[in-house]
């Protein structure tokens, strides 16, 4: 259940941050890197800039105002504890208007 509710919060945030005028899309994927399984989960939405890469992780940590998009800034911080509870690791990678990219590693057992 915890797998699940992660990757439907990536998804979640994939669509919740579209850009306007573009149909959102949200796209997984996984593969094996030796004795780790790394999950991806790439979308084409709003993006935000790396100096908060970490920040977004945190409890209650807002790149927006709420006026602007709904959400009580816990979704990324559930991730991250699910992603650490099975001793792996959450990562993200973006650009303002291009996307972003979540990069989960966990062990493959």
């Amino acid at each position: 259940m915890q797998m699940e509710r992660l990757l439907l919060n990536l998804i979640d945030n994939g669509l919740k941050y579209h850009r306007q005028g573009l149909p959102p899309f949200v796209r997984e994927s996984g593969k094996r890197l030796n004795s780790r399984v790394e999950i991806r989960v790439v979308d084409n939405g709003i993006g935000f800039d790396m100096r908060y890469a970490e920040r977004i992780f945190q409890p209650f940590q807002r790149l927006h105002g709420r006026g602007q998009y709904e959400g009580s800034g816990m979704g990324l911080a559930i991730c991250k504890r699910i992603v650490e509870h099975h001793r792996g690791s959450i990562t993200a990678q973006s650009q303002p208007g291009k996307g972003s990219t979540f990069i989960v590693t966990l062990p493959e057992n």
